[in-house]
């Protein structure tokens, strides 16, 4: 099949997240399929972007073609970003016409974050006579209404509300990185038999290869921890409000007077905020450092203690959680200190870790004491519990088929 795949954050390892479309993209490539990805040029999760100029650019990484639709950059969730939406959206569809044509999808996939894409994917898709696949990855409007305080009445979830209601109707199929939506979808128009559950995943084949040597700052903010006989905390991932990066810090405080070291990668809107934090209420065993890249995250993670994750308490998660970082954690044999509360845990159903209520700095400290007071074998025993979970269900190759298998049916 020739499989278009339209996602506005779609990134590659050399240019950081989303790492989803490029991971799927390989494996249908050597099942023998054709994949071209669509992409905005800006994208406020990599950590590096394309150089494109007024024009698409098409650009193959490690085999796989991206077409880079050029966007403006914006910083933030405010205009900004609509407006980059927008521009990416636009540009989609003026290029309808050529991408039928040229690329002649058997099937089209809209898997942007926000739904609105549906209709630019449902554009190409009658164009080509294609089957119409919408993936979802969280939803909206709800995540904004619940996670940001959106109000209901808001234009911008209004016209959220109004792609998702269209693509449950209209897609052939839909793919769910969620594994608790069915109620919901079903309210909105969804009929069930067409929804299939693919969760995010991990390509174990990169973890086979010698992993790439950590950044000497990293390493060294690590070692510093470790001549001080601490155990180290790691977090390794995006930095904004649903990751709850703040509990983190109030739990640091109610440690520091503990043997316990914290070292913090990545980059987010609450980045310098949080910098600021540690600096003026003098955090000293806490260090907060730019990201590394994805080939550097596996040597990070074997150097750290107990892996740290945690998220709002917020009622979306109901719905379930599907984090990119937890999976690489539990890859990598980490312990793991999950601070959550939602539809589903993935720490909890393979032991590889403990998990605490959300938004509580106590339950983050008093969990992370309980882990740092295991020896480093009863940590690794948990470790290899989350390795061997995510072999067994979070592995690309088998998630790849289970989607091909969907587009097929």
């Amino acid at each position: 099949m020739n499989i278009l795949l339209i996602n506005h954050y779609a990134g590659a390892p050399r240019l950081g997240m989303e790492y989803r479309p490029y991971y799927l993209a390989r494996e249908w490539q050597r099942a023998g399929h054709r994949v071209q990805i669509v992409a905005a040029s800006f994208s406020h999760v990599r950590a590096r972007q394309p150089d494109v100029g007024r024009v698409a650019l098409d650009e193959t990484i490690d085999g796989v073609p991206y077409r880079w639709i050029p966007t403006p950059r914006y910083r933030g969730n405010g205009a900004g970003r609509a407006w980059n939406i927008a521009r990416f959206l636009r540009g989609v569809w003026g290029a309808a016409q050529q991408l039928a044509r040229d690329f002649e999808p058997d099937v089209v996939i809209a898997s942007s974050t926000y739904p609105m894409d549906i209709w630019v994917a449902r554009r190409v898709a009658a164009l080509a006579r294609a089957k119409l696949v919408f993936e979802v990855h969280d939803l909206w409007p709800l995540s904004p209404i619940e996670l940001s305080g959106m109000p209901r009445w808001h234009p911008f979830v209004r016209l959220c509300q109004w792609a998702e209601d269209v693509a449950y109707r209209n897609a052939d199929v839909v793919v769910s990185m969620l594994p608790k939506v069915h109620q919901h979808m079903a309210a909105h128009g969804l009929d069930l038999q067409r929804l299939v559950i693919v969760p995010n995943g991990v390509a174990t084949e990169d973890w086979t290869q010698p992993p790439e040597s950590l950044r000497n700052d990293v390493s060294v903010a690590i070692a510093a921890l470790r001549s001080k006989s601490r155990t180290v905390i790691g977090y390794a991932g995006s930095m904004g409000i649903p990751n709850a990066l703040d509990v983190l810090l109030d739990a640091a405080q109610t440690l520091r007077a503990e043997p316990i070291g914290f070292v913090l990668v990545g980059t987010g809107h609450e980045r310098e905020r949080l910098m600021h934090r540690v600096a003026t209420e003098n955090l000293s065993q806490v260090t907060i450092m730019e990201p590394i890249p994805k080939a550097q995250v596996r040597s990070f993670l074997d150097r750290i203690d107990i892996a740290y994750i945690g998220w709002r308490h917020a009622p979306i998660y109901r719905f379930g959680i599907a984090p990119n970082k937890l999976i690489d954690y539990m890859m990598a044999g980490c312990a793991v200190l999950h601070s959550v509360e939602a539809g589903n845990d993935p720490v909890a159903e393979s032991g590889c870790g403990l998990t605490v209520a959300p938004e509580s700095a106590e339950a983050v400290a008093r969990g992370l004491r309980q882990l740092a007071g295991l020896s480093a074998a009863e940590r690794r025993a948990m470790g290899e519990r989350g390795r061997e979970f995510v072999l067994a269900n979070h592995s690309y190759t088998v998630l790849a088929k289970r989607f091909l298998d969907a587009m097929c049916r």
